[in-house]
Protein backbone atom coordinates (compact mmCIF):
# COMPACT_ATOMS: atom_id res chain seq x y z
CA UNK A 1 0.00 0.00 0.00
CA UNK A 2 1.41 3.18 -1.52
CA UNK A 3 0.07 5.56 0.78
CA UNK A 4 -2.24 4.72 3.99
CA UNK A 5 -3.87 8.24 3.43
CA UNK A 6 -4.03 8.56 0.01
CA UNK A 7 -7.83 7.34 -0.72
CA UNK A 8 -8.67 10.47 1.59
CA UNK A 9 -6.24 12.63 0.52
CA UNK A 10 -6.06 12.64 -3.45
CA UNK A 11 -9.07 13.12 -5.95
CA UNK A 12 -9.76 10.80 -9.00
CA UNK A 13 -7.56 11.94 -11.78
CA UNK A 14 -9.07 11.10 -15.52
CA UNK A 15 -6.99 10.73 -18.57
CA UNK A 16 -7.59 14.32 -21.23
CA UNK A 17 -8.87 14.23 -24.72
CA UNK A 18 -7.75 16.32 -27.25
CA UNK A 19 -10.22 19.36 -27.77
CA UNK A 20 -12.85 17.99 -30.57
CA UNK A 21 -12.35 20.38 -33.11
CA UNK A 22 -8.64 18.55 -33.44
CA UNK A 23 -9.58 15.19 -33.15
CA UNK A 24 -12.54 14.66 -35.45
CA UNK A 25 -9.69 15.95 -38.25
CA UNK A 26 -8.53 12.17 -38.10
CA UNK A 27 -8.62 9.20 -37.05
CA UNK A 28 -5.56 8.69 -34.52
CA UNK A 29 -6.15 7.83 -30.95
CA UNK A 30 -6.85 11.35 -28.79
CA UNK A 31 -6.98 10.21 -25.38
CA UNK A 32 -4.16 11.97 -23.11
CA UNK A 33 -2.70 9.49 -20.99
CA UNK A 34 -1.30 9.83 -17.09
CA UNK A 35 1.80 11.43 -16.42
CA UNK A 36 4.01 9.57 -14.22
CA UNK A 37 2.72 12.29 -11.19
CA UNK A 38 -0.42 12.24 -12.15
CA UNK A 39 -0.34 7.90 -12.68
CA UNK A 40 1.65 8.08 -8.79
CA UNK A 41 -0.96 9.92 -7.06
CA UNK A 42 -4.04 7.95 -8.44
CA UNK A 43 -2.33 4.78 -7.61
CA UNK A 44 -2.21 6.25 -4.20
CA UNK A 45 -5.38 5.96 -3.88
CA UNK A 46 -5.49 1.93 -4.09
CA UNK A 47 -6.26 0.90 0.27
CA UNK A 48 -4.69 -2.52 -0.63
CA UNK A 49 -8.12 -4.15 0.60
CA UNK A 50 -8.17 -6.90 2.47
CA UNK A 51 -10.48 -8.16 -0.03
CA UNK A 52 -9.77 -6.41 -3.47
CA UNK A 53 -13.12 -6.82 -5.02
CA UNK A 54 -11.25 -5.11 -8.44
CA UNK A 55 -9.73 -8.48 -8.90
CA UNK A 56 -12.70 -10.54 -9.04
CA UNK A 57 -14.31 -7.87 -11.13
CA UNK A 58 -11.61 -8.15 -13.22
CA UNK A 59 -12.11 -11.22 -15.77
CA UNK A 60 -8.30 -11.53 -15.89
CA UNK A 61 -8.43 -11.24 -12.48
CA UNK A 62 -5.33 -8.61 -12.79
CA UNK A 63 -3.49 -8.34 -9.58
CA UNK A 64 -4.54 -4.82 -9.06
CA UNK A 65 -3.09 -3.91 -6.15
CA UNK A 66 0.15 -4.95 -6.53
CA UNK A 67 0.74 -3.08 -9.77
CA UNK A 68 -0.90 -0.29 -7.85
CA UNK A 69 1.66 0.02 -5.39
CA UNK A 70 4.37 -0.96 -7.88
CA UNK A 71 3.68 2.27 -9.87
CA UNK A 72 3.58 4.34 -6.38
CA UNK A 73 7.04 3.14 -5.70
CA UNK A 74 8.04 3.94 -9.39
CA UNK A 75 8.95 -0.09 -9.80
CA UNK A 76 7.17 -0.03 -13.43
CA UNK A 77 9.33 -2.98 -14.78
CA UNK A 78 7.80 -5.11 -11.85
CA UNK A 79 4.40 -3.41 -12.45
CA UNK A 80 4.40 -4.79 -16.29
CA UNK A 81 5.60 -8.17 -15.38
CA UNK A 82 2.79 -8.28 -12.58
CA UNK A 83 0.46 -7.14 -15.35
CA UNK A 84 1.58 -9.41 -18.04
CA UNK A 85 1.20 -12.70 -15.53
CA UNK A 86 -2.60 -12.36 -15.93
CA UNK A 87 -2.58 -10.61 -19.03
CA UNK A 88 -1.54 -10.86 -22.10
CA UNK A 89 -2.17 -7.62 -24.09
CA UNK A 90 -2.74 -4.55 -21.66
CA UNK A 91 -2.68 -1.60 -24.56
CA UNK A 92 -5.97 -3.20 -26.02
CA UNK A 93 -7.47 -3.78 -22.46
CA UNK A 94 -6.50 -0.06 -21.20
CA UNK A 95 -7.78 1.79 -23.91
CA UNK A 96 -10.97 -0.23 -24.82
CA UNK A 97 -11.95 -2.16 -22.01
CA UNK A 98 -15.14 -1.10 -19.65
CA UNK A 99 -13.48 -1.16 -16.75
CA UNK A 100 -15.61 -3.41 -14.55
CA UNK A 101 -12.57 -3.27 -12.43
CA UNK A 102 -13.41 0.05 -11.28
CA UNK A 103 -17.15 -0.51 -10.75
CA UNK A 104 -16.06 -3.22 -8.08
CA UNK A 105 -13.56 -1.02 -7.09
CA UNK A 106 -14.43 -0.93 -2.86
CA UNK A 107 -13.59 2.65 -3.23
CA UNK A 108 -16.68 3.08 -5.55
CA UNK A 109 -18.77 2.55 -2.66
CA UNK A 110 -18.95 6.11 -1.88
CA UNK A 111 -16.39 7.67 -3.60
CA UNK A 112 -14.91 8.23 -7.04
CA UNK A 113 -12.98 4.46 -8.07
CA UNK A 114 -9.61 4.21 -8.12
CA UNK A 115 -8.50 5.12 -12.11
CA UNK A 116 -7.07 1.46 -12.34
CA UNK A 117 -7.91 1.53 -16.48
CA UNK A 118 -5.65 4.43 -16.64
CA UNK A 119 -2.84 2.95 -14.50
CA UNK A 120 -2.88 -0.13 -16.59
CA UNK A 121 -2.63 2.41 -20.02
CA UNK A 122 0.60 4.13 -18.31
CA UNK A 123 2.22 0.95 -17.58
CA UNK A 124 1.51 -0.79 -21.12
CA UNK A 125 2.66 2.44 -22.59
CA UNK A 126 5.68 2.77 -20.52
CA UNK A 127 7.23 -1.16 -21.26
CA UNK A 128 6.96 -0.62 -24.81
CA UNK A 129 9.10 2.57 -24.39
CA UNK A 130 11.72 1.28 -22.42
CA UNK A 131 11.37 -1.83 -24.68
CA UNK A 132 10.44 -4.84 -22.23
CA UNK A 133 7.91 -6.46 -24.01
CA UNK A 134 9.93 -8.78 -25.58
CA UNK A 135 9.41 -12.34 -27.50
CA UNK A 136 9.63 -15.36 -25.14
CA UNK A 137 10.47 -18.21 -27.29
CA UNK A 138 9.67 -21.90 -25.68
CA UNK A 139 12.78 -23.43 -24.25
CA UNK A 140 11.72 -26.86 -25.68
CA UNK A 141 9.19 -28.07 -28.31
CA UNK A 142 6.75 -30.60 -27.69
CA UNK A 143 6.28 -31.41 -31.23
CA UNK A 144 2.38 -31.06 -31.19
CA UNK A 145 0.58 -29.07 -33.55
CA UNK A 146 -2.44 -26.77 -32.61
CA UNK A 147 -4.60 -24.87 -35.21
CA UNK A 148 -5.90 -21.79 -33.43
CA UNK A 149 -8.94 -21.00 -36.04
CA UNK A 150 -9.64 -17.03 -35.30
CA UNK A 151 -7.54 -14.05 -34.84
CA UNK A 152 -8.97 -11.54 -32.67
CA UNK A 153 -7.77 -11.62 -28.51
CA UNK A 154 -8.99 -14.73 -27.91
CA UNK A 155 -6.87 -16.51 -30.44
CA UNK A 156 -4.31 -14.30 -29.98
CA UNK A 157 -3.99 -15.21 -26.39
CA UNK A 158 -4.22 -18.63 -26.84
CA UNK A 159 -1.71 -18.75 -29.45
CA UNK A 160 0.62 -17.24 -27.34
CA UNK A 161 0.10 -19.00 -24.42
CA UNK A 162 0.13 -22.40 -26.32
CA UNK A 163 3.49 -21.19 -28.35
CA UNK A 164 5.12 -20.42 -25.16
CA UNK A 165 4.17 -23.57 -24.06
CA UNK A 166 6.59 -25.33 -26.55
CA UNK A 167 3.57 -26.07 -29.24
CA UNK A 168 3.82 -25.60 -32.78
CA UNK A 169 0.71 -23.10 -33.35
CA UNK A 170 -1.03 -22.23 -36.76
CA UNK A 171 -2.76 -19.25 -36.12
CA UNK A 172 -5.84 -19.12 -38.95
CA UNK A 173 -8.09 -15.89 -39.32
CA UNK A 174 -10.13 -15.33 -42.96
CA UNK A 175 -9.60 -11.90 -43.07
CA UNK A 176 -6.85 -10.37 -44.86
CA UNK A 177 -4.97 -9.12 -41.53
CA UNK A 178 -4.51 -10.09 -37.86
CA UNK A 179 -7.10 -8.87 -35.17
CA UNK A 180 -11.04 -9.74 -35.61
CA UNK A 181 -12.90 -6.85 -34.56
CA UNK A 182 -10.20 -5.38 -32.71
CA UNK A 183 -8.74 -5.06 -36.50
CA UNK A 184 -11.93 -4.17 -38.26
CA UNK A 185 -14.67 -3.67 -35.59
CA UNK A 186 -12.76 -0.67 -32.92
CA UNK A 187 -12.21 2.29 -34.46
CA UNK A 188 -8.55 3.31 -35.29
CA UNK A 189 -9.55 6.18 -32.83
CA UNK A 190 -10.43 4.33 -29.96
CA UNK A 191 -7.37 2.15 -30.34
CA UNK A 192 -4.81 2.35 -33.46
CA UNK A 193 -4.08 -0.65 -35.13
CA UNK A 194 0.02 -0.20 -34.98
CA UNK A 195 -0.95 -1.91 -31.01
CA UNK A 196 -1.90 -5.23 -32.73
CA UNK A 197 0.78 -5.22 -35.47
CA UNK A 198 3.75 -4.95 -32.66
CA UNK A 199 1.88 -8.41 -30.87
CA UNK A 200 1.65 -9.79 -34.35
CA UNK A 201 5.37 -9.38 -34.71
CA UNK A 202 5.78 -10.82 -31.02
CA UNK A 203 3.98 -14.22 -31.93
CA UNK A 204 5.75 -14.35 -34.90
CA UNK A 205 8.90 -14.40 -33.32
CA UNK A 206 7.75 -16.53 -30.50
CA UNK A 207 7.49 -18.90 -33.01
CA UNK A 208 3.38 -19.22 -34.01
CA UNK A 209 2.92 -19.19 -38.04
CA UNK A 210 0.06 -16.55 -38.93
CA UNK A 211 -2.34 -17.79 -41.85
CA UNK A 212 -4.76 -14.44 -43.20
CA UNK A 213 -7.00 -15.22 -45.55
CA UNK A 214 -8.04 -18.62 -44.95
CA UNK A 215 -11.29 -19.91 -44.43
CA UNK A 216 -11.92 -22.85 -42.30
CA UNK A 217 -14.93 -25.46 -42.68
CA UNK A 218 -17.31 -25.92 -45.56
CA UNK A 219 -18.69 -22.92 -47.12
CA UNK A 220 -21.67 -22.26 -50.02
CA UNK A 221 -20.25 -21.54 -53.64
CA UNK A 222 -22.43 -18.08 -53.20
CA UNK A 223 -20.72 -17.20 -49.84
CA UNK A 224 -20.06 -13.33 -49.62
CA UNK A 225 -16.71 -14.70 -47.57
CA UNK A 226 -15.43 -16.61 -50.47
CA UNK A 227 -15.14 -14.23 -52.52
CA UNK A 228 -11.84 -12.14 -51.00
CA UNK A 229 -10.67 -15.88 -49.35
CA UNK A 230 -7.79 -17.12 -51.11
CA UNK A 231 -7.66 -20.88 -49.60
CA UNK A 232 -10.11 -22.95 -48.04
CA UNK A 233 -9.20 -25.74 -45.59
CA UNK A 234 -12.28 -28.26 -44.42
CA UNK A 235 -12.96 -28.66 -40.96
CA UNK A 236 -11.70 -33.04 -41.84
CA UNK A 237 -8.77 -31.60 -43.34
CA UNK A 238 -7.97 -29.26 -40.50
CA UNK A 239 -8.25 -31.94 -37.74
CA UNK A 240 -6.25 -34.52 -39.69
CA UNK A 241 -3.27 -31.62 -39.79
CA UNK A 242 -3.24 -31.00 -36.54
CA UNK A 243 -2.95 -32.78 -32.54
CA UNK A 244 -5.45 -30.17 -31.32
CA UNK A 245 -8.07 -27.48 -32.80
CA UNK A 246 -9.25 -24.14 -31.05
CA UNK A 247 -12.17 -22.46 -32.01
CA UNK A 248 -11.67 -18.85 -31.08
CA UNK A 249 -13.85 -16.96 -33.76
CA UNK A 250 -16.35 -13.93 -33.10
CA UNK A 251 -20.05 -13.70 -32.85
CA UNK A 252 -20.46 -11.85 -36.21
CA UNK A 253 -24.04 -12.53 -36.58
CA UNK A 254 -25.55 -9.21 -36.52
CA UNK A 255 -29.23 -8.51 -34.76
CA UNK A 256 -31.59 -7.11 -37.63
CA UNK A 257 -34.19 -5.01 -37.77
CA UNK A 258 -37.09 -6.44 -39.92
CA UNK A 259 -39.58 -3.69 -39.93
CA UNK A 260 -41.03 -2.38 -43.48
CA UNK A 261 -38.65 -0.80 -45.84
CA UNK A 262 -35.30 -2.76 -44.52
CA UNK A 263 -34.94 -3.87 -47.92
CA UNK A 264 -34.22 0.16 -48.60
CA UNK A 265 -30.78 1.30 -49.97
CA UNK A 266 -29.09 3.33 -47.30
CA UNK A 267 -30.07 1.22 -44.32
CA UNK A 268 -26.91 -0.80 -43.18
CA UNK A 269 -25.40 -3.01 -40.32
CA UNK A 270 -22.17 -1.43 -38.52
CA UNK A 271 -20.45 -4.12 -39.47
CA UNK A 272 -20.81 -3.40 -42.95
CA UNK A 273 -19.97 0.59 -41.93
CA UNK A 274 -17.26 0.21 -39.54
CA UNK A 275 -14.65 -1.96 -41.27
CA UNK A 276 -14.52 0.15 -44.79
CA UNK A 277 -13.32 3.09 -42.73
CA UNK A 278 -10.73 1.15 -40.69
CA UNK A 279 -9.58 -0.90 -43.98
CA UNK A 280 -9.07 2.51 -45.79
CA UNK A 281 -6.93 3.78 -42.96
CA UNK A 282 -4.45 1.03 -43.23
CA UNK A 283 -4.31 1.98 -47.27
CA UNK A 284 -6.52 -0.14 -48.65
CA UNK A 285 -8.34 1.07 -51.86
CA UNK A 286 -12.08 0.60 -52.21
CA UNK A 287 -14.64 0.64 -55.20
CA UNK A 288 -17.29 2.30 -52.86
CA UNK A 289 -17.07 3.15 -49.34
CA UNK A 290 -20.11 3.76 -47.18
CA UNK A 291 -19.67 7.22 -46.14
CA UNK A 292 -21.73 10.00 -43.96
CA UNK A 293 -20.67 12.68 -45.75
CA UNK A 294 -23.43 15.56 -45.36
CA UNK A 295 -26.00 13.03 -44.72
CA UNK A 296 -28.30 12.59 -41.74
CA UNK A 297 -27.05 9.88 -39.87
CA UNK A 298 -29.39 7.71 -37.54
CA UNK A 299 -27.60 4.96 -35.87
CA UNK A 300 -30.03 2.52 -34.19
CA UNK A 301 -29.15 0.91 -30.84
CA UNK A 302 -27.14 2.87 -27.92
CA UNK A 303 -24.01 -0.05 -27.04
CA UNK A 304 -20.74 1.01 -27.52
CA UNK A 305 -21.00 -0.31 -31.45
CA UNK A 306 -23.19 2.43 -31.88
CA UNK A 307 -21.05 5.24 -30.32
CA UNK A 308 -18.69 3.75 -32.55
CA UNK A 309 -20.76 4.39 -35.85
CA UNK A 310 -21.48 7.82 -34.18
CA UNK A 311 -17.92 9.03 -33.91
CA UNK A 312 -16.60 7.52 -37.50
CA UNK A 313 -20.16 9.41 -39.31
CA UNK A 314 -18.84 12.57 -37.46
CA UNK A 315 -15.27 12.23 -39.16
CA UNK A 316 -16.96 12.16 -42.22
CA UNK A 317 -18.56 14.91 -41.67
CA UNK A 318 -22.47 14.29 -41.53
CA UNK A 319 -25.01 16.84 -41.05
CA UNK A 320 -26.56 15.49 -38.32
CA UNK A 321 -26.38 12.10 -35.90
CA UNK A 322 -28.77 11.04 -34.01
CA UNK A 323 -28.62 7.53 -32.08
CA UNK A 324 -31.67 5.49 -30.94
CA UNK A 325 -31.96 2.72 -27.94
CA UNK A 326 -34.84 1.26 -27.04
CA UNK A 327 -34.59 0.78 -23.13
CA UNK A 328 -35.35 4.03 -21.07
CA UNK A 329 -32.84 6.42 -20.60
CA UNK A 330 -30.42 4.97 -16.63
CA UNK A 331 -30.33 7.21 -14.17
CA UNK A 332 -27.22 9.42 -14.58
CA UNK A 333 -25.76 7.79 -11.25
CA UNK A 334 -26.12 4.15 -10.31
CA UNK A 335 -27.53 3.17 -6.78
CA UNK A 336 -24.32 1.99 -5.33
CA UNK A 337 -25.33 0.20 -2.04
CA UNK A 338 -28.23 -1.83 -3.95
CA UNK A 339 -25.26 -2.73 -7.43
CA UNK A 340 -21.36 -2.43 -5.95
CA UNK A 341 -19.85 -4.42 -6.55
CA UNK A 342 -21.40 -5.28 -9.56
CA UNK A 343 -21.49 -3.63 -13.09
CA UNK A 344 -24.36 -0.93 -12.74
CA UNK A 345 -27.09 -0.05 -14.85
CA UNK A 346 -26.44 4.28 -15.38
CA UNK A 347 -25.91 6.40 -18.18
CA UNK A 348 -22.59 6.25 -20.09
CA UNK A 349 -21.49 9.47 -22.08
CA UNK A 350 -18.64 8.22 -24.41
CA UNK A 351 -15.99 10.67 -25.99
CA UNK A 352 -17.93 9.88 -29.73
CA UNK A 353 -21.12 11.38 -27.84
CA UNK A 354 -18.97 14.75 -26.74
CA UNK A 355 -18.16 14.89 -29.81
CA UNK A 356 -22.06 15.71 -31.60
CA UNK A 357 -24.98 13.27 -31.29
CA UNK A 358 -28.82 13.80 -30.15
CA UNK A 359 -29.33 10.77 -28.01
CA UNK A 360 -32.93 9.34 -28.15
CA UNK A 361 -34.64 6.92 -25.16
CA UNK A 362 -37.03 4.23 -24.82
CA UNK A 363 -37.54 4.47 -28.89
CA UNK A 364 -39.03 1.74 -31.39
CA UNK A 365 -38.55 1.93 -35.32
CA UNK A 366 -42.01 0.77 -36.57
CA UNK A 367 -40.65 1.34 -40.89
CA UNK A 368 -38.60 3.03 -43.01
CA UNK A 369 -39.25 5.09 -45.81
CA UNK A 370 -37.97 6.02 -49.02
CA UNK A 371 -38.10 7.39 -52.25
CA UNK A 372 -36.78 5.22 -55.57
CA UNK A 373 -35.13 2.40 -53.42
CA UNK A 374 -33.51 4.82 -51.07
CA UNK A 375 -33.58 5.29 -47.46
CA UNK A 376 -35.03 8.99 -46.94
CA UNK A 377 -36.59 8.65 -42.97
CA UNK A 378 -37.97 6.79 -40.67
CA UNK A 379 -41.12 6.28 -38.45
CA UNK A 380 -40.89 5.81 -34.14
CA UNK A 381 -42.88 5.08 -31.52
CA UNK A 382 -42.10 5.84 -27.74
CA UNK A 383 -42.54 2.84 -25.88
CA UNK A 384 -42.51 1.80 -21.67
CA UNK A 385 -41.84 -1.15 -19.88
CA UNK A 386 -45.51 -2.31 -18.44
CA UNK A 387 -45.93 -5.93 -16.73
CA UNK A 388 -42.66 -6.47 -17.80
CA UNK A 389 -42.43 -5.81 -21.64
CA UNK A 390 -41.87 -2.88 -24.18
CA UNK A 391 -45.36 -1.68 -25.14
CA UNK A 392 -45.53 1.39 -27.33
CA UNK A 393 -46.73 4.61 -26.04
CA UNK A 394 -50.28 5.81 -27.87
CA UNK A 395 -50.16 9.23 -30.05
CA UNK A 396 -45.61 9.28 -29.91
CA UNK A 397 -45.49 8.27 -33.33
CA UNK A 398 -42.76 10.63 -34.58
CA UNK A 399 -40.61 10.78 -38.17
CA UNK A 400 -37.23 11.54 -38.76
CA UNK A 401 -35.57 12.34 -41.92
CA UNK A 402 -32.33 9.98 -42.39
CA UNK A 403 -30.10 9.35 -45.18
CA UNK A 404 -28.38 6.55 -43.37
CA UNK A 405 -29.66 4.09 -40.89
CA UNK A 406 -26.90 1.99 -39.48
CA UNK A 407 -28.20 -1.23 -36.96
CA UNK A 408 -25.94 -1.65 -33.88
CA UNK A 409 -28.20 -3.53 -32.26
CA UNK A 410 -25.75 -6.20 -30.99
CA UNK A 411 -24.61 -9.86 -32.29
CA UNK A 412 -26.44 -12.71 -32.01
CA UNK A 413 -24.40 -15.81 -32.68
CA UNK A 414 -21.01 -16.94 -34.80
CA UNK A 415 -21.57 -17.50 -38.03
CA UNK A 416 -23.02 -20.75 -37.91
CA UNK A 417 -21.55 -22.70 -41.20
CA UNK A 418 -17.96 -23.26 -39.70
CA UNK A 419 -19.81 -24.67 -36.46
CA UNK A 420 -21.73 -26.93 -38.77
CA UNK A 421 -18.65 -27.76 -40.73
CA UNK A 422 -17.23 -29.79 -37.77
CA UNK A 423 -20.27 -31.68 -36.23
CA UNK A 424 -20.22 -28.91 -33.27
CA UNK A 425 -23.38 -28.91 -31.01
CA UNK A 426 -24.72 -25.24 -30.35
CA UNK A 427 -26.18 -23.89 -27.19
CA UNK A 428 -29.80 -22.56 -27.50
CA UNK A 429 -28.43 -19.13 -28.13
CA UNK A 430 -26.14 -20.85 -31.24
CA UNK A 431 -22.87 -20.63 -29.81
CA UNK A 432 -20.46 -23.37 -29.57
CA UNK A 433 -21.57 -25.60 -26.80
CA UNK A 434 -18.36 -26.01 -24.02
CA UNK A 435 -18.15 -26.23 -20.41
CA UNK A 436 -15.53 -24.16 -18.88
CA UNK A 437 -14.80 -26.72 -15.82
CA UNK A 438 -11.22 -27.15 -14.89
CA UNK A 439 -10.65 -30.81 -16.31
CA UNK A 440 -11.62 -30.78 -19.85
CA UNK A 441 -12.86 -27.10 -20.21
CA UNK A 442 -13.79 -25.90 -23.33
CA UNK A 443 -13.70 -28.96 -25.18
CA UNK A 444 -16.66 -29.24 -27.93
CA UNK A 445 -18.64 -32.50 -28.39
CA UNK A 446 -15.94 -33.35 -30.83
CA UNK A 447 -12.79 -35.26 -30.24
CA UNK A 448 -9.54 -32.62 -29.77
CA UNK A 449 -11.60 -29.81 -31.14
CA UNK A 450 -12.04 -26.59 -27.98
CA UNK A 451 -13.78 -23.20 -28.25
CA UNK A 452 -13.64 -20.62 -26.79
CA UNK A 453 -14.54 -16.61 -26.63
CA UNK A 454 -16.96 -14.64 -28.30
CA UNK A 455 -17.68 -18.10 -30.73
CA UNK A 456 -18.55 -20.15 -26.83
CA UNK A 457 -19.83 -17.53 -24.92
CA UNK A 458 -21.69 -14.77 -27.56
CA UNK A 459 -20.80 -11.35 -28.06
CA UNK A 460 -18.63 -10.07 -24.93
CA UNK A 461 -15.76 -7.78 -24.01
CA UNK A 462 -12.23 -7.77 -25.39
CA UNK A 463 -11.13 -8.73 -21.58
CA UNK A 464 -13.71 -11.44 -21.88
CA UNK A 465 -12.00 -12.80 -24.44
CA UNK A 466 -8.34 -12.62 -23.37
CA UNK A 467 -9.19 -14.62 -20.25
CA UNK A 468 -11.13 -17.63 -22.32
CA UNK A 469 -7.97 -17.65 -24.88
CA UNK A 470 -5.92 -18.33 -21.80
CA UNK A 471 -8.10 -20.54 -20.21
CA UNK A 472 -8.53 -22.90 -23.20
CA UNK A 473 -5.00 -22.88 -23.83
CA UNK A 474 -4.56 -24.39 -20.96
CA UNK A 475 -7.09 -26.91 -21.50
CA UNK A 476 -5.88 -27.88 -24.69
CA UNK A 477 -2.26 -27.85 -23.09
CA UNK A 478 -3.20 -30.17 -20.48
CA UNK A 479 -5.44 -32.53 -23.15
CA UNK A 480 -1.87 -32.95 -25.27
CA UNK A 481 0.78 -33.04 -22.27
CA UNK A 482 -1.43 -34.73 -19.36
CA UNK A 483 -0.63 -31.48 -17.52
CA UNK A 484 0.08 -27.90 -17.89
CA UNK A 485 2.17 -25.36 -16.03
CA UNK A 486 0.44 -22.09 -17.95
CA UNK A 487 -1.67 -20.43 -15.67
CA UNK A 488 -5.51 -20.59 -15.76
Amino acid sequence: MGKITGFMEFERVEEGYKPVPERLKTYKEFVIGLDDAQAKQQSARCMDCGTPFCNSGCPVNNIIPDFNDMVFRADWKDAIDTLHSTNNFPEFTGRICPAPCEAACTLNVNDAAVGIKSIEHAIIDRAWHEGWVVPQPAAHKTGRRVAVVGSGPAGMAAAQQLARAGHDVTLFEKNDRVGGLLRYGIPDFKMEKSHIDRRVDQLKAEGVTIRTSVLIGEFPADSKVTNWAKETISATQLKKDFDAVLLTGGAEQSRDLPVPGRELNGVHFAMEFLPQQNKVNAGDKLKAQLRADGKHVIVIGGGDTGSDCVGTSNRHGAASVTQFEVMPQPPEEENRPMTWPYWPLKLRTSSSHEEGCVREFAVSTKEFTGEKGKVTGLKTVQVEFKGGKLVEVPNTEKEYKADLVLLAMGFVNPVATMLESFGIDKDARGNAKASTEEQGGYATNVPKVYAAGDIRRGQSLVVWAIREGRQAARAVDEFLMGSSELPR
